[in-house]
């Protein structure tokens, strides 16, 4: 596709003024795809597209400042293009900035009211990761006037029907713990496997748990350890309970009197 961009004469067409072209031959540059890697050159076409107003090229100009690729690294100034990218809509910028009023980084001071207006913005575009994370504000209060199980709820649905690993396992804890909803470990499960099933330790985790003392499952050590195994790797709680779990094994099976 780019080298027929570059067939087409793309070059010139950015030249011309054609916001379009110029976030497209940014790219090109930045990624070195069809022509040679130059990230300089890339930044020049970047900020033509973005003083045009092209909220990709503004959320990729701030890329470049923030790290420092083929310009001067400048945290400000990444900030001041990431706000004018979000402000146009831009749903990833809107997220990134939520990110940075929570955690509080680039300069900018932690404020969670602030983090939770953009991850809305970006939530009601639909993206996943933004409707997961309003969730949260709203299951622990941060950010909004008081704890609201109920909204957090609606948020952590809309991402896990998306598949959102995160959402699916933070909406499986809802239904365990009878967080907003009634109590219902066999939709907690359906909910942890989902998760585990991409890889999520902390799913993974949850359902050896649940398949270890019988909630929502029929009790199956063997199956317990299988999730506990893979998410041992990374997950100290996991190597615990696959310690834990395969040593009261051993005992078992080496004292009759323990059957």
């Amino acid at each position: 596709m780019y080298q027929r961009a570059v067939d087409l004469d793309i070059e010139r067409m950015a030249e011309a003024g054609d916001r379009y072209a110029q976030v497209c031959l940014g790219r090109m540059y930045h990624f070195g795809l069809g022509v040679g890697k130059n990230d300089s050159s890339a930044v020049e076409w970047y900020r033509k597209a973005a003083e045009q107003g092209h909220a990709d090229a503004q959320f990729s100009l701030r890329d470049m400042y923030q790290h420092g690729w083929g310009v001067d690294k400048n945290n400000s100034t990444a900030m001041e293009w990431y706000r004018k990218a979000a402000e146009q809509g831009h749903v990833r910028a809107q997220l990134n900035l939520g990110m940075i009023y929570e955690i509080g980084m680039f300069d900018i001071r932690h404020n969670n009211s602030i983090a939770v207006e953009w991850y809305r913005k970006a939530a009601k575009q639909g993206d996943a990761d933004a409707q997961n994370k309003l969730a949260k504000m709203y299951e622990n209060g941060r950010g909004v006037d008081e704890k609201n199980n109920s909204t957090a709820l609606i948020w952590y649905r809309e991402a896990a029907k998306q598949g959102h690993a995160g959402a699916q396992l933070n909406l499986g804890m809802m239904y365990e713990n009878g967080k907003g909803v009634d109590q219902n470990n066999s939709t907690a499960v359906e909910l942890y496997r989902k998760a585990a099933e991409q890889g999520y330790d902390d799913a993974q985790n949850n359902l050896g748990m649940m398949y270890e003392n019988g909630w929502g499952v029929n009790k199956n050590n063997s199956t317990a350890v299988e999730w506990y195994r893979k998410a041992e790797q990374g997950h100290g709680n996991a190597q615990h309970n696959l310690n834990r779990l395969t040593r009261t094994e051993i005992l078992i099976d080496s004292d009759p009197n323990l059957n």
